[in-house]
């Protein structure tokens, strides 16, 4: 169907709108009413917004029910209704007096009495000088005089409407380095920042600080751009993180003397921060060998987070010097003192593997077994311990496969082999040949509270005044360097409610990378509640998706996977390719099938053609390959004919091992990614797998 890049697919393969799905989904709109409002009492219809302290009465019901009301009304440019609404409101419901006044200012304008509107935001910048509602006002009292224009920059240059301001006024003067470097410091991936930073660093790179430089360079790097990132890191301030992505940059730049340069400079003006043992490794890969052992063993004598891969890199430099002895000692060593890293699991799979292959099935299976035990946070662990139960099955040990089928979906519920082992399981959950057909009954879910932000922000977030609560957060999140679990999720979680679904899916998925223990146990807790999931694996578009899918006979679960595989949501995605849209359509197969369905006029970055289009094709895969939807998956990813050769060449007499011995790898990882995201799906909004689910854990 389409071929992503690296890029594309690191992006989009590391792998959530919001946390109201389906009939959920529209309760954030609808919550935006009066009547919603007045329904968040103790023990009433949203009591599962419980987790943030906000005392709540009668009055204080009332007082969210009138804002709400008079939001609407001025939406609905009824102005007269929303001033009785909004008079004292402020005094009554002081907690979000700014933000009234803000409202109280715009039903003025309304209204046509613009001097009560500019004496209203006047009042409210001088009550309330730090509140984000005073970018909004700042915004609107500028269009007449440009001093609050200054002002808005000079003191909220971190707020969306601020930097709305500055788009507005590039485009009247577009030489303005200073405003371009805002926009590229506090909103890197917004639509035409790209353009703007390289006209930074081609036209005024004489005038740019190295703070400018390093809002450049974390652009870059965000963007995979590491050759231009590791230029610009070399002019910014010289930290640990900085000087390490300065050679590292250089390094993916193939200007590998560069790099040495900063790896050392790296060790020598920091010799005991973090980044350096990674630099150190790095730095290993440009050298010779005999210096490069010498590195290695500095990084596993002072550097224990990086101890293990370094060990594992020492050993294969030692194999290249021929030198089996020492490189079996320092393998031993891997596999007794370093028996939880990451190589070492990588070892245990590889010999688990190589037995497996030669028919040595209880041999693969000691092999496999302690990457669960030892390695449980590990991609492969999920992998090895299903394995386990089909290596037990096919030696008839039927008992021992039941165990580490159950094992394996009580303590790695969320993989693709969780799903495998629910299949053999008898789980009503569909296999590779039948999953097209079901038509799961779904649940909706209650909104949430965010973990993270003010009491004003979340008061805001509870309202679903949704674009204050985003300026409200973003301003308090500015000057952190960095960013809480929690935080970060919050983050994520308003990203997605802009819109922005393939960042805030990735900023959310990104979180397991954390490394500071603590930061690991923030993750492990908040993973442990319903809204990391449900915004992990959310369903915008859901109206259009549920409607070609049933137009289609197709499993609606199935069809809302592949699109987050293929796009993370985002409508308007393009691959290096062309494959446009939410399903990734190549435009030839999308001409080819709108002729086919009679669809005249037709966009393929409109989510309901694309998903109309995406669902013909994908009703065609299944088709072409007798509704196998492991083979229609694999096809609308590497296209038909290389599919059917892989048939020939590996039967289908079990399908496990038909999609290990799939050669492309992207496709191979792509079928279990869309089937993993099938499994969480169901897991997460299905009541009957999700109380098998928690039977399984319960029995565990």
């Amino acid at each position: 169907m389409r071929k992503l890049n690296s890029k594309t697919t690191l992006a989009i393969g590391l792998g959530l709108i919001s946390t109201c799905m389906l009939a959920s989904w529209s309760y954030v709109k609808n919550s935006q009413t009066a009547e919603n409002a007045s329904k968040w009492l103790p023990g009433g219809q949203n009591s599962a917004t419980s987790g943030v302290n906000f005392p709540v009465d009668r009055s204080q019901a009332e007082n969210r029910a009138t804002l709400v009301s008079a939001s609407n009304l001025i939406q609905q440019n009824q102005a007269r209704q929303a001033l009785e609404k909004l008079q004292n409101l402020e005094q009554t419901y002081p907690l979000l007096a700014p933000y009234i006044l803000f409202k109280k200012g715009q039903a003025y304008e309304l209204a046509g009495d613009n001097s009560k509107a500019q004496e209203t935001w006047q009042e409210l910048i001088v009550k309330y000088p730090d509140s984000p509602a005073v970018a909004e006002a700042l915004y609107i009292l500028g269009k007449t005089n440009s001093i609050y224009q200054q002002q808005a920059i000079k003191e909220f240059p971190h707020h969306p409407r601020t930097h709305k301001l500055i788009r507005e006024l590039l485009e009247q003067n577009p030489n303005q380095p200073q405003l371009m470097n805002l926009l590229v410091k506090y909103t890197p991936d917004e639509p035409g920042v790209t353009e703007l930073r390289d006209r930074l660093v081609a036209e005024y790179y004489t005038i740019l600080t190295p703070e400018n430089w390093e809002a450049i360079a974390d652009s870059y790097w965000a963007k995979w751009d590491y050759g231009k990132a590791g230029k610009a890191y070399a002019k910014a301030p010289p930290t640990p993180r900085n000087l390490y992505r300065a050679g590292r940059g250089h390094h993916l730049g193939k200007a590998k003397q560069t790099a040495k340069k900063f790896y050392l400079q790296l060790l020598q003006q920091y010799p005991n921060a973090e980044e350096t043992g990674l630099g150190l490794r790095r730095l290993a890969l440009i050298v010779d060998k005999p210096r490069a052992l010498t590195y290695l063993d500095q990084v596993i004598n002072n550097f224990p987070q990086e101890a293990d891969e370094a060990l594992s890199q020492k050993i294969r430099i030692l194999e290249r010097l021929n030198n089996p002895v020492a490189a079996q000692q320092n393998r031993d060593i891997l596999l007794t003192q370093y028996k939880h890293s990451d190589a070492a699991a990588e070892y245990h799979w590889s010999m688990a593997s190589k037995e497996a292959k030669k028919g040595n099935l209880v041999a693969a299976w000691k092999w496999a077994q302690p990457i669960a035990i030892n390695n449980p946070t590990h991609s492969l662990a999920p992998k090895a311990s299903f394995w386990i139960g089909k290596w037990a099955e096919k030696l008839g040990r039927k008992e021992d496969a039941i165990t580490a089928f159950e094992a394996t979906l009580s303590r790695f519920p969320h993989s693709y082999y969780a799903w495998r082992s629910a299949v053999a399981l008898d789980w009503n959950v569909g296999d590779f040949n039948s999953i097209r057909y079901i038509q799961p009954k779904i649940i909706s879910s209650a909104k949430f509270i965010p973990p993270a932000g003010s009491q004003v922000f979340k008061e805001l977030y509870q309202l679903g005044l949704e674009a204050e609560a985003w300026g409200q957060f973003q301003v308090e999140m500015a000057n952190k360097k960095d960013l809480t679990v929690n935080e970060e999720f919050t983050y994520g979680l308003m990203q997605l409610y802009q819109g922005q679904n393939l960042r805030g899916i990735n900023k959310i998925w990104y979180l397991k990378q954390r490394n500071n223990p603590e930061d690991k146990q923030q993750w492990q807790a908040l993973r442990q509640t319903p809204k990391y999931w449900q915004s992990l694996f959310p369903i915008p578009y859901e109206a259009s998706i549920f409607k070609w899918s049933k137009y289609r006979n197709l499993n609606p679960l199935l069809v809302t996977s592949l699109i987050r595989q293929e796009s993370r949501f985002e409508k308007e995605i393009r691959s290096w390719a062309g494959a446009l849209g939410l399903m990734q359509i190549m435009p030839a197969t999308g001409k080819s099938a709108a002729k086919s369905i009679g669809l005249a006029n037709y966009s393929l970055t409109n989510p309901e053609d694309n998903i109309n289009i995406g669902t013909y094709y994908l009703d065609y895969t299944h088709n072409r390959y007798n509704n196998n939807s492991m083979l229609a998956l694999a096809s609308y990813n590497a296209g038909p004919n290389n599919v059917a050769k892989w048939v020939a060449r590996y039967g289908l007499n079990d399908y496990d091992e038909f999609v290990e011995k799939i050669p492309f790898r992207e496709t191979k990882g792509y079928v279990e990614s869309v089937f993993e995201n099938y499994w969480n799906y169901m897991r997460i909004y299905n009541p009957e797998i999700a109380q098998l689910f928690q039977q399984i854990q319960a029995s565990q």
